[in-house]
């Protein structure tokens, strides 16, 4: 009976422990070859999505996998680099237009310039990909 208690009182704490920041779920990926690798829910699902993962509680990739899972993300960065640059051509002649017409004076037209890119987000988990894929070790999350 204190065993099952003990038991229920462990898996408690430890869904407890998966909750951070707004309750959002923690993503820890873990392996022999580096490091932990800490996310927040939304930024590991976005990269589990992009690599062809399910984004669930518990998962791992294989070395086999890993080289894939690069180029995934790479060519993820590839595309919403090309999105935030014709966004800030878009922006551009929208601006244009605005100086030219004296009504429109004041609008704002300027980037996001403190959002955290893609690329920024990955480049720590392709790090982590790459070493692990060279000492031939899974990459795990949730166990």
């Amino acid at each position: 009976m204190a065993l099952a208690r003990a038991d229920e009182s462990k898996r408690a704490f430890a869904e407890r422990k998966k909750r951070a920041h707004n309750g959002s779920m923690l993503y820890k990926f873990k392996s022999k070859a580096t490091g932990d690798l800490i996310m927040l829910e939304p930024q590991g699902r976005q990269i589990l999505k992009i690599i062809g993962k399910e984004p669930g509680a518990q998962g791992i990739i294989e070395p086999k996998d890993m080289m894939a899972a690069i180029d995934a993300l790479q060519q993820a960065v590839v595309r919403e680099e090309e999105a935030r640059l014709e966004a800030e051509r878009e922006a551009q002649k929208a601006a244009e237009g605005v100086a030219a017409d004296p009504a429109k004076s004041g609008t704002h037209t300027g980037s996001d310039k403190g959002a955290i890119s893609l690329k920024q987000r990955v480049v720590p988990f392709i790090d982590m990909l790459r070493r692990a894929h060279a000492e031939d070790k899974d990459i795990v999350w949730g166990v």
